[in-house]
């Protein structure tokens, strides 16, 4: 029996447009077909060249950036005495970094906010009785810390991308060479089995060629700097450009432009509307909204509330607030809420763990809060029609998740599905449709340049 608690963290992860878990899946999937389909057509050493190029840089392209930041945080966010933890769209609103402080879930964590907080900063000395010009002092050294905190998480961002890019530039030099490498004593081998055969009179093998030799405004800058996926993105950008640049043939360019270009299309952006498709489907033909993260739907509590009819009350409490920065505190007080409780379930009201308060240091979407709002109003009067038509509270939320896990098996099934098997198997039968494209061209350009320099005897 698999523990539904794992179970439903990983469909979450599935199911979320910002989780490395899909990307990876569908990129091993992906990984596996293009390695696959390079072994059948130009065997081992162009099998062990896609090998090393698709699985080095899955390495490099999910780890990279996690592994950068990491290490950043544990030096220069260290040597500045800063919290790295905390995220800086919580400057956007004062008011919300003010909230964010008075609710920090420890004293070390307030201190961390303190620091780069004006208005925290200019309570804690009008509590401690200080003078109007040592007030302004400590709200201009806040101002400066919260300055230098902004740097410091930009340069995390670029020099964490640009040491991953790196990372990639260092891995195709590395192919490059062992591939040359292997190429050479294959064509060595090749040529000596020739010679061989011409002693015992028997004629050679001839051998195919065709000559081929070729080598943001702040806040949207924002997004791509805490969104995993989106950090990738850029990532991706780089290795697109990178690959295309260092095609080493004709051959190697346009399997690099059919492989992006589907790979892109697959992995960024067809998920999410195929999900979409999914949610339209089951919430008209089934009448049932599965936008909910899963584990908040199998969460008993949800049950329990929508069952008592204590739903409706919860969520309309939640309505009420308007204002970001009261919302914000609604979240922080009010734990007993449905609202509040499933935007922690989903994740995206993050608690700390020592003590289960909501951990301010982490960003909160105000929207998103509100979305689950909406989808729970939505979800419940669903159930509520439901009901009337005799269809019980458990019927009910087990269709729901069963729905929703379709939803995301099937999205996920499509996708690897594309970049699985389709994709390396278009290459693969354009490789086998033009005879002189058959052949891996690197070996056939290396095999010419060592003919013409004489290489081998």
């Amino acid at each position: 029996m698999f523990n539904p608690i794992v179970t439903a963290k990983i469909f979450s992860q599935l199911g979320n447009s910002s989780s490395l878990l899909p990307i990876a899946i569908k990129d091993a999937a992906h990984s596996a077909g293009m390695t696959t389909s390079s072994y059948i057509t130009g065997k081992e050493v162009e099998g062990k060249d896609r090998l090393i190029d698709e699985f080095g840089t899955q390495a490099i392209w999910i780890g990279g950036i996690p592994f950068y930041k990491k290490v950043i945080d544990l030096t220069l966010f260290k040597l500045a005495k800063h919290n790295p933890k905390i995220d800086t769209r919580l400057f956007k609103d004062e008011a919300i970094l003010q909230k964010a402080y008075e609710h920090a879930p420890t004293e070390e964590i307030k201190k961390s906010i303190a620091k780069v907080s004006k208005n925290a900063a200019k309570v804690i000395a009008e509590q401690a009785k200080k003078t109007p010009q040592e007030i302004a002092e400590a709200v201009a050294n806040a101002a400066k810390n919260q300055k230098t905190f902004k740097g410091l998480a930009l340069a995390k961002f670029i020099a964490a991308t640009a040491l991953t890019l790196g990372s990639y530039a260092g891995l195709t030099t590395f192919r490059h060479k062992h591939t040359e490498k292997n190429i050479i004593k294959e064509i060595k081998k090749e040529e000596q089995a020739k010679k061989e055969e011409a002693f015992k009179g028997k004629q050679a093998q001839k051998i195919g060629s065709k000559p081929s030799f070729g080598g943001m405004n702040m806040a949207g800058l924002k997004d791509f700097m805490f969104d995993p996926v989106k950090n990738m993105m850029i990532v991706d950008g780089g290795i697109t450009t990178e690959r295309l640049a260092e095609s080493r043939n004709p051959q190697d360019f346009m399997g690099y432009v059919i492989k992006e270009g589907s790979f892109w299309f697959f992995m960024y952006f067809a998920g999410e509307q195929i999900q979409k498709f999914f949610e339209k489907r089951a919430n008209s033909k089934h009448n049932k909204s599965i936008d909910l993260d899963i584990r908040a739907l199998q969460d008993n509590k949800l049950k329990n509330y929508f069952k008592s009819g204590k739903a409706e009350a919860s969520i309309k409490e939640f309505q009420k607030m308007q204002k970001p920065e009261e919302i914000y505190e609604f979240l922080c007080t009010n734990h007993n809420n449905l609202v509040v409780k499933m935007a922690k379930k989903s994740g995206i009201v993050k608690t700390y763990k020592k003590t289960g308060l909501v951990d301010t240091q982490q960003y909160i979407d105000i929207d998103a809060v509100k979305g689950v709002g909406e989808k729970l109003e939505k979800l419940y009067k669903q159930y509520q029609v439901a009901n009337v038509s005799g269809e019980k509270i458990e019927d009910f939320i087990s269709k729901t998740i069963k729905l929703k896990r379709g939803s995301i098996l099937k999205n996920i099934g499509t996708c690897m599905g594309v970049l699985g098997v389709v994709v390396p198997g278009i290459m693969l039968a354009m490789r086998y449709m033009d005879k002189d494209n058959k052949e891996f061209a690197v070996k056939k350009q290396l095999q010419e340049k060592i003919q013409k320099q004489n290489i081998i005897a």
